[in-house]
């Protein structure tokens, strides 16, 4: 028994990578006919799922290095190698990617009518680069799936955009895509003067000193500049308004976010703990101007898929202060955030797509008094909004207040408060937002139109989301140990964690450094 259990640990990741890639073959070479499409599409999500749940059930909190990891020889030359595995960083966020596939494919299901074999086949060939981008151990192979995953993407908004998929596409494919470009320079090079691709081999050489310093940073500034358009975080997103108004609502539950947050943690902190101490200053001051500036432009929308564009910016800039606070703490809830914002914008584009499908209309105005005809889905509004606003007992509480609390003791009181009034705006626009769907005078448009409430397959996408919406925000217990754990035995986090930041002056409020939590 425990033979036959090694054995699956040892292939569990490169299941959970191929089962949505057979899912795809299999739809690709079956006819378009009916929902035939989207049942395999929402069995092939469920099953890889599954496989995924393995992780967490057999993953042993504490062990240091990666667990269920295979390596095997790929190419002699380069030497790239089929390198893979799991840590408490990466173990949740594949676990994510599992749950919000089906989420996905429910949340298609009625708005998805034509042109659907494409539509599901490209949709879980996503799902696979997501997941190799999270598990990859070799940069090479990292570099693939990072790349594969602009493709789909791309390909779905210009098929399906609401009003000009083809100009959001582009932008999308070409703001993504160049800088990708300095990336792979950057790994060549690595590669050139350390003769791996191996990203244990390559932390363990650039911690030794082996490298030139000078060119170092440079290689460092590539990997940042393409995780932070990725991410996105001010000023790099240019792409994200327009992807989030002409993307299919599967594509932009992962339009933005996970990646770059997870690349930044793994490949720019993780490899260069000492290039990463320069630029945080930097880095902290322009995720602190994206907070705002994404808050204050939310609150002037009038669409809501630009609306939730811009609070998203604003959320995963919040993110990003907590992974350059360069603390412990912060890190923390930034991870922990980055699931948050999985589950939260999961609900909430499910529900934007109940609207959108129902009444054909984004404009905010038309709205009002919706919720006289669509209760169901108010009450789940309501609760997703509750989440996203950080009301304590759920979950979008925990990782704001853990990265506001480190950032306001360990790095800044300044940048802190600044960043705290997110809060208060994020508060502003979305319970305005809620207001002026549901609530007030009812408008022309939901009083004439006859709308049905949620469907079978909507309320099946909202009910775990919901539960884990208040489970995450009651018992953090069960994800935090995992992630602490990684923290805790990652080589360079004492490297990286500086003594004391020098930060650009805020206007208001003198920003001193503070001694950094160990």
């Amino acid at each position: 028994m425990n033979g036959a259990m090694n054995g699956i640990d040892q292939w569990i990741l490169t299941l959970i990578l191929l089962a949505p890639l057979a899912g795809a073959l299999v739809i690709a070479l079956l006819p378009d006919r009916g929902k035939l499409p989207a049942w395999l599409a929402l069995i092939t999500a469920l099953v890889t799922f599954g496989l995924t749940l393995h992780l967490p059930t057999h993953f042993v909190t504490g062990r240091p290095g990666f667990q269920f990891e295979l390596d095997v020889p790929w190419i002699t030359n380069p030497a790239i190698h089929y390198h893979v595995g799991v840590d408490g960083l990466s173990l949740w966020l594949v676990v994510l990617t599992g749950l919000l596939a089906p989420v996905g494919v429910l949340a298609s299901w009625n708005a998805i009518q034509t042109r659907g074999k494409l539509f599901y086949s490209l949709f879980l060939v996503q799902q696979t680069a997501m997941a190799g981008v999270f598990v990859a151990l070799d940069l090479m192979l990292y570099y693939g799936f990072w790349e594969l995953s602009l493709v789909p993407m791309a390909v779905l908004i210009a098929m399906y955009g609401r009003k000009d998929g083809a100009k959001a596409a582009t932008k999308f494919f070409l703001f993504t895509f160049i800088p990708s470009a300095p990336l792979l320079v950057a790994i060549l090079w690595l590669y050139a003067r350390t003769g791996t691709f191996s990203f244990a081999e390559l932390q363990a050489q650039i911690a030794g000193g082996s490298l030139p310093a000078g060119a170092l940073f440079w290689v460092a500034l590539a990997f940042l500049f393409a995780f932070a358009v990725k991410v996105p975080i001010f000023p790099l997103h240019g792409w994200l308004a327009d992807s989030f108004s002409e993307a299919p609502v599967a594509m932009a539950m992962v339009i933005a976010g996970k990646l770059g947050l997870y690349s930044m943690l793994r490949f720019h902190v993780g490899l260069f703990p000492v290039q990463v101490k320069c630029v945080a200053p930097v880095l902290i001051a322009l995720t602190v101007i994206g907070i705002l500036y994404g808050a204050c432009l939310a609150l002037v929308q009038r669409d809501f898929w630009r609306l939730i564009a811009f609070a998203t910016l604003s959320h995963f800039s919040l993110t990003t202060l907590g992974i350059y606070g360069l603390t412990l703490t912060g890190r923390d809830g930034a991870v922990y955030q980055t699931l948050n914002q999985g589950v939260m914008e999961g609900a909430l584009f499910v529900l934007l797509g109940v609207l959108d499908t129902r009444y054909a209309n984004s404009q905010i105005a038309a709205y009002g008094g919706a919720a006289a005809k669509l209760p169901q889905t108010a009450a789940f509004f309501v609760i997703t909004s509750l989440a996203m606003i950080g009301l304590p007992m759920l979950n979008g509480f925990i990782g704001e207040f853990l990265i506001l609390s480190s950032t306001f003791t360990a790095v800044s009181k300044g940048w802190a408060i600044a960043a705290t009034v997110s809060v208060i705006l994020g508060s502003a626009y979305t319970l305005w937002l809620v207001q002026r769907l549901f609530y007030g005078p009812e408008s022309s448009m939901t009083a004439e139109k006859p709308v049905t409430d949620l469907r079978w397959n909507e309320w099946i996408a909202l009910v775990p989301l919901a539960v884990l919406m208040l489970v995450m925000g009651i018992v953090p217990s069960l994800w935090m140990p995992s992630i602490e754990g990684w923290l805790k035995q990652t080589p360079t986090q004492q490297a990286a964690a500086p003594e004391r930041l020098t930060l650009p002056p805020l206007v208001l409020t003198a920003a001193s450094g503070k001694e950094a939590a160990r």
